[in-house]
């Protein structure tokens, strides 16, 4: 290990500017040591600083708001929701289960280990890194933060660089409450992450896009550093012929157009059943005019809809719109897009045709097509036929139907007449799967996540085994083939 210099290089005042590499090694040297004393560290240490944690968010809310109006026009009621209580309710998560969590398990001996005693023990990973996305850039920093504090590891955070006003608030709490030589958070765009995968960090932590995860896990793999992925994919969502279609209409659009659709388990396309299609769509149009307004002027000046993160972000996701259009998809609802106020309208699309570029990628934005079909099968084949998503959504009140789509496809999780909430409950492990995904995070998932399952066994005073030390006598060979043959009793 590089010793560290004596004053450490002075970090950029600049929130959107790249931190100088000398401060990221230094910053990386001094958590050497710090991780190794946070091994013993207790379940009341942890909590305390979780309390520290979510208290300390929630007293910069003001802050917070008015740090999101600019960064994203987020409405404060959206900040709450999406960005302030998944921390704070994964915080008390954390605070009443960690004693537990932290317990050593006992195993019960196999066959083959009588005589011995064993024990699955909890140790921190290290020195962890966690890289953050724009869309969510509390919730998702801050989240994966809880874990680790709890799992008692040392931190580097690094936000998105899109996001400058809420990361200077961040980047405030967290030097007010940490020790740099506990949990740092370090400004940047892609120097500065490349930077920081060049170090041989023990975990590493990324919420974002596949193929950016695909670069994050090719550094981790350079050090054999464990990764948990958060990624996303083109979550698709069926109301079949027995759906409740109003619940399904609000549920649907409300987890699509929060925070102008730039959310990992968004809804990206409906398939709905060819003899509710008409009516799907037509409760969709009236709730969109409900929530946002009846005219183009009037969703315009919404103070309910987020804005694109950046210009660039809001002309692609309007592109997508054109391009749909111009290859002869139908206009439902919206359609307006204005890049340079980093407005795009909550969109609506039918019959948008295979060879368009939003059938393929990923939307990440507040445009939802709608496409009947006939058979469920033909739809399930659809769904395999892809990478598999982060989400997938079913509006059914049929249970065979439920069981079906349960069964015959593959997701990061999957909600059932719901939609979103999978990624609020602290009880279920969130993650995706192969290309949306690898591991788990929230409550004792994250926990684990950030831990180590280390594997204890200690001898008693006489264990199995020593029956069968060399020289192997006719004997042994016997007892051997008896143990071997007495495992086909199960």
């Amino acid at each position: 290990m590089t010793s560290p210099p004596a004053t450490p290089p002075k970090a950029p005042m600049d929130p959107t500017g790249d931190t100088d590499p000398q401060l990221l090694q230094h910053l990386f040297d001094r958590q050497a040591l710090t991780a190794l004393a946070l091994r013993s560290s207790t379940a009341r240490e942890r909590a305390a600083k979780l309390r520290r944690l979510r208290d300390g968010l929630l007293e910069r809310r003001e802050a917070l708001y008015q740090a999101f109006a600019a960064d994203l026009r987020k409405p404060p009621l959206e900040v709450e929701l999406t960005e302030l209580l998944p921390v704070a309710d994964e915080a008390r998560h954390a605070i009443a289960h960690l004693a537990r969590w932290m317990r050593p398990r006992r195993v019960r001996p196999t066959l083959t280990t009588l005589g011995t005693r064993a024990r699955v023990l909890y140790q921190p990973r290290g020195r962890c890194l966690i890289i953050g996305p724009w869309n969510y850039p509390v919730n998702t920093l801050l989240g994966p933060l809880v874990s680790a504090i709890a799992a008692g590891n040392a931190v580097i955070l690094k936000p998105s660089e899109f996001t400058p006003h809420v990361n200077a608030v961040v980047a405030e709490l967290v030097a007010a409450l940490f020790d740099s030589a506990e949990v740092a958070l370090v400004h940047g765009g892609v120097a500065t992450a490349q930077h920081l995968l060049a170090l041989p960090f023990d975990h590493v932590f990324f919420t974002g896009s596949p193929a950016v995860g695909k670069v994050v896990m090719g550094a981790a793999a350079q050090h054999l550093a464990s990764v948990t992925l958060e990624l996303g994919g083109k979550s698709p969502v069926i109301v079949d012929a027995s759906a409740d279609l109003r619940r399904a209409a609000e549920l649907v659009l409300w987890g699509k157009f929060t925070n102008a659709g730039q959310t990992c388990v968004a809804p990206d396309h409906v398939y709905v059943h060819r003899s509710v299609h008409a009516r799907f769509v037509q409760l969709c149009q009236e709730t969109l005019a409900a929530r946002y307004g009846r005219t183009d002027a009037a969703v315009q000046a919404s103070p309910d809809l987020a804005r694109m993160v950046t210009r660039r972000h809001a002309e692609r996701v309007g592109g997508l719109i054109d391009d749909a259009l111009a290859r002869g998809a139908t206009l439902l609802a919206g359609g307006g897009h204005d890049a340079a106020q980093r407005y795009v309208a909550p969109t609506l699309l039918g019959n948008v045709p295979g060879d368009a570029r939003i059938s393929g990628e990923e939307i990440f934005g507040p445009v939802l097509p709608i496409e009947p079909y006939d058979a469920l099968q033909d739809v399930i084949g659809r769904i395999n036929a892809q990478p598999k998503p982060l989400a997938l959504y079913l509006f059914s009140r049929h249970r065979p139907t439920q069981a079906l789509v349960t069964a015959q496809t593959s997701s990061g999780g999957l909600c059932l007449n719901h939609c979103v909430q999978q990624y609020a409950h602290g009880g279920l492990p969130f993650g995706g799967v192969n290309h949306s995904g690898i591991g788990n995070a929230h409550g004792v998932y994250g926990f684990k996540a950030f831990s180590h399952e280390r594997a204890c066994l200690a001898a008693g005073p006489f264990t199995v085994v020593r029956l069968f030390f060399a020289p192997y006598t006719a004997l042994r060979h016997r007892l051997s083939t008896a143990l071997v043959n007495a495992l086909r009793w199960v």
